[in-house]
């Protein structure tokens, strides 16, 4: 049996939070294995709860990506509800002040084990603010829904960190928000401020599936496991002009823009022996985002192995087709992305410029990538001192 490290803590920890002064980072995935927000559990175990802090997407999880999120306060019990994601880098993180009045502050939120996905930048900045009051972190641990064994996707080079990457990590971490915690606290020697409560049973060759936990969706655009799955690769998308599905009921799988041969596209990725995935042509229409209204033709993504699958070559993969096949309209994404103006978001997603310039002069992305993997090996050295479950 799985539990949550938020089960855990009602379990064996409650008298950590007893009359405590308690700020909670959280979302609408922050439940425990019955369904039940932490918003209820620590209010109902005796927790006294004067501070709720929402990262991307909110408290309540209605915002899209890259959503200003404006401070607010509970309508129920009137606690103050601050944003961790506001309209410039400054509000990613929590007042010093605010933190500086609590007892502890207590951050549970489900991650997708993918560097671009930003909740665990804003536990480490949180983590930052704790050190510098001297405040106590407990993270609440949960499973890494994509197996805590597979690592992919090179760490950024100096000068591309930014909110899809304040550290130099790779893409597809294998880490649990807790064990990346640890490792930023163990850098800054701030381990005895921090506390995980980790979760209980969950092995590192578990997929989320495995664990029979419940899935909330973390943010409105990763609607199921499968997402999560294909997320590390189709997350590249967003440093180009094509839909990477979102505003339809399956964001990231499948991709596309007005004017692209579907036929020609799925043809060619499926002549690349990709492992684990299948592309079948397709046409949809976005209700919002990119090409919003518009009939989009391109590729649905159809996983068929995901032991097999590498989601972040697959991603390099559709690039270069649709810069092979669609290069008439192929065009990257130049407007600022998470609060970066100067760098193209695809240098910030993939850690450098070498990805686009080495689509841009024609190379294959089976040559990109095989230089990519000699960085990853190096990488999965690393990041295996920093893992707390066997």
């Amino acid at each position: 049996m799985v539990l949550f490290g938020l089960d855990v803590l009602l379990k064996e920890h409650l008298n950590v939070i007893k009359n405590k002064k308690v700020g909670i980072v959280a979302h609408p995935a922050s439940i425990n294995s019955q369904y039940i927000h932490i918003y209820d559990l620590l209010k109902k175990n005796g927790a006294t709860i004067t501070a709720l802090f929402g990262p991307e997407h909110g408290f309540n999880g209605v915002a899209q990506d890259m959503e200003s999120v404006h401070n607010d306060i509970t309508k129920i019990d009137k606690i103050p509800l601050y944003s961790l994601y506001g309209s410039s880098f400054e509000t990613l993180s929590p007042s010093e002040e605010t933190v500086s009045q609590l007892d502890l502050l207590i951050i549970d939120l489900a991650d997708v084990g993918s560097r671009y996905y930003t909740f665990i930048w804003t536990a480490v900045l949180c983590l930052d603010v704790c050190i510098k009051t001297d405040t106590p972190l407990m993270i609440l641990d949960r499973p890494n829904p994509l197996n805590g064994i597979s690592v992919e996707g090179a760490p950024q080079k100096e000068g591309f960190l930014s909110f899809v990457g304040l550290k130099q990590i790779a893409v597809r971490h294998g880490l649990t928000l807790g064990e990346i915690v640890l490792m930023n606290a163990k850098e800054k020697n701030a381990l005895k401020l921090v506390t995980v409560i980790k979760t209980e049973g969950w092995k590192r060759e578990m997929f989320y599936d495995d664990t029979h936990l419940p899935w909330v969706p973390p943010s409105p655009n990763m609607p199921a496991l499968d997402t999560a799955i294909i997320y590390p690769g189709l997350c590249l998308l967003e440093g180009t002009e094509f839909s990477e599905g979102r505003g339809t009921t399956t964001p990231f799988e499948m991709f596309g823009a007005p004017g692209v041969d579907s036929v020609t596209l799925c043809k060619t990725l499926n002549s690349q022996n990709l492992l684990g995935v299948v592309f079948r042509p397709v046409s949809f229409k976005p209700m919002f985002q990119k090409h919003k209204e518009e009939i989009c033709t391109g590729a649905a993504i159809h996983i068929t192995d995901r032991n097999s699958l590498l989601p972040y070559k697959t991603g390099m993969a559709i690039i270069w087709a649709l810069y092979t096949t669609s290069n008439n309209i192929f065009k990257w994404r130049h407007k600022p992305y998470e609060f970066v103006k100067e760098i193209p978001a695809i240098d910030l997603l993939t850690g450098s410029d070498f990805f686009r310039k080495s689509i841009e002069d024609g190379a294959h992305f089976n040559d990109i990538y095989s230089i990519n993997e000699k960085e990853t090996t190096l990488e999965i050295n690393r990041l295996r001192e920093y893992r707390i479950y066997s």
